[in-house]
């Protein structure tokens, strides 16, 4: 049975509450483990977190639905996976160095339950990146409430303050390649070839026995392609004769891809009907299939056809395929693949809440972000925006349910435009917007620069445990803050030697 923490401590073994930081520390993990002794010592914090956590049961135990509570096989207790996962995102950590934490750092071991002495245990990769997965992002959401509202309580002076936010978005970029059309084709029809392969060789069948020597001469073709350029030669006739030669080197390597796209469906069809394998197992040849099949038609269509591909009907990686290019007009860098990510940041640098952004802009979510926000803290009265976020409904829609928006228009102001903009309040209101790119930045530092995850669910856990984890830091710096300034009063004012 998966339990949330053991309560019975162990021979050798430290109380949480018990465990001792270093305060003159400056790394970012005494940070992190004081945010979450803090969750651990406060009772009453401690039973809503232990609550939720409960509810992360792997689903896959028993094939339908969630595991059984009374039957389930042992697992990683909730609390660790909850440790190593904030310690992941907190650090911008891999998995092989949290194993290497999980396994060497003595407080983490501690902070994690395991005794001094007469523990031997350690952690695998694969077990810390199996349960680490099996957070959500609406799990994560609720914890970070909970976080959120625990910062609040060691600083709001009282429990009518209200809070003033201020958000932006930014690009969360995905772990893909530069995409290319033919390097798009390429690995679609690469991947199906070694499907077929692998799905072939545990049936023993024999049919793609040469499917190394098949993928070198494909690559062949491929690199024939990279390395042609287009004439720059004044003269007519040498540029035609160049384009009549990449002309034919596509017609060479899109007859190559349909060759083996239709071989690799014919096997598709021959373990499926003659051999009995299931649909769901030919899942990801499928997938292959249908991206291979796709780069072969947008190819001929731009190359031999002269057509302009719609920038909708463009994939831009066939192992995530939700990544999106984007281009936001930045010095140096002109576009970025991934995913938009828009967070809310009170002003006490809590972030309140986070949305992923699939095929959507800053205008068409200013008015739900502020809704989903003060849903989950009804105290939110003020929102800082940037241009991106206006629109004319926008301006309207958030008036009503703020009582200070701070949104600057896009374009030639009208003179009630300019009057607005001009008041003093909004002016100085305004210039405090900036702050959130602190935020962006220590997320940024923080693990969310790029998501190593696979999938778009992947992805959404992901963003979800980077923000709980900044919290959560930012939670151990208050205390850790409030710490030394009582130790400072206890100590009293310094006085010289006479």
């Amino acid at each position: 049975m998966r339990t949330v923490i053991q309560p019975q401590l162990k021979f050798g073994e430290t109380d949480i509450a018990a465990i001792v930081l270093d305060p003159k520390s400056r790394d970012d993990i005494p940070q992190l483990l004081r945010g979450l002794q803090y969750i651990y010592t406060e009772v009453s914090l401690r039973q809503r977190v232990f609550a939720i956590l409960e509810e992360m049961i792997p689903d896959r135990a028993n094939g339908q639905g969630k595991a059984n509570r009374q039957t389930g096989r042992p697992g990683m207790e909730q609390w660790k996976i909850r440790v190593l996962g904030v310690l992941r995102l907190g650090l911008d950590a891999d998995y092989d160095r949290i194993q290497e934490l999980a396994n060497q750092h003595k407080t983490i071991r501690q902070m994690l339950g395991h005794s001094d002495w007469l523990d031997e245990q350690e952690y695998e990769l694969q077990t810390i990146r199996d349960n680490v997965s099996l957070f959500t992002p609406e799990l994560l959401d609720r914890i970070n409430q909970e976080v959120v509202n625990a910062g609040h309580s060691l600083l709001k002076k009282n429990a009518e303050e209200s809070l003033k936010a201020r958000a932006d978005s930014f690009v969360v970029k995905t772990h893909v390649h530069f995409p290319t059309d033919t390097n798009l084709l390429w690995d679609a029809i690469r991947k199906a070839i070694q499907t077929c392969a692998a799905l072939c060789d545990t049936l023993d069948l024999t049919e793609w026995r040469q499917s190394a020597y098949h993928l070198r001469c494909f690559k062949k073709s491929y690199r024939l392609i990279q390395k042609l350029k287009h004439s720059t030669s004044q003269d007519e006739a040498k540029r035609q004769a160049k384009q009549a030669q990449i002309e034919t080197a596509y017609q060479t390597y899109l007859d190559q891809a349909e060759a083996y796209q239709q071989r690799a469906h014919a096997t598709r069809q021959r373990l499926n009907q003659a051999h009995g394998l299931p649909t769901p197992m030919l899942a990801d040849l499928d997938a292959y299939l249908a991206h291979a099949e796709r780069q072969i038609d947008q190819i001929r269509r731009r190359v031999l056809r002269g057509e302009t591909i719609p920038h909708g009907e463009k994939v831009f990686s066939i192992f995530q395929p939700h990544t999106e290019w984007i281009s936001k007009g930045k010095a140096g860098v002109p576009v970025e693949l991934g995913l938009r990510v828009a967070v809310v940041e009170d002003q006490h640098r809590f972030i309140l809440h986070h949305q992923v952004m699939e095929k959507t802009t800053d205008d068409q979510i200013a008015v739900s972000l502020v809704e989903h926000s003060q849903t989950r803290f009804p105290a939110v009265t003020a929102i800082r925006l940037d241009k991106g976020f206006h629109s004319p409904s926008n301006q309207v829609e958030l008036k009503q349910h703020l009582e200070n928006v701070i949104l600057p228009k896009k374009g030639r102001l009208s003179e009630a435009d300019k009057v607005r903009e001009s008041d003093p309040t909004f002016v100085r209101l305004r210039r405090q917007h900036s702050a959130v790119e602190s935020a962006i930045n220590a997320l940024g530092v923080h693990g969310l620069d790029k998501c190593p995850d696979h999938g778009i669910d992947g992805f959404k856990r992901y963003v979800a445990l980077a923000v709980v984890a900044r919290n959560i830091q930012r939670l151990g710096a208050v205390l850790r803050e409030q710490e030394q300034q009582a130790a400072d009063r206890r100590r009293g004012p310094y006085k010289k030697a006479a």
